[in-house]
């Protein structure tokens, strides 16, 4: 995720994607995404296992702020938001 200007990205695990990026566009929960106005979805995997997407999840956290941007540009080049097609 990622706030309006795409200046900071957030990565993050759930097991309700539509209900967690609701609750971030509504300002709903205290934190980081909030305080940063982060609620808008660039990039998204699904996994049928939570350890997988945990796993995932750490890998692109311990990623440089060069290979995020690669990842969501080669899914999402213009950076729009996603969650409609959710």
């Amino acid at each position: 995720m990622t706030n309006k200007l795409n200046h900071v990205l957030y990565t993050g695990v759930t097991n309700n994607l539509k209900k967690r990026i609701y609750e971030h566009k509504s300002k709903l929960i205290e934190g980081f995404t909030k305080k940063y106005n982060v609620d808008k979805l660039v990039y998204y995997v699904l996994f049928d296992d939570i350890y997988n997407a945990i796993t995932r999840e750490k890998q692109i956290k311990g990623g440089s702020r060069q290979k995020k941007i690669d990842l969501i540009a080669s899914i999402n080049p213009g950076w729009k938001d996603l969650y409609n097609e959710l």
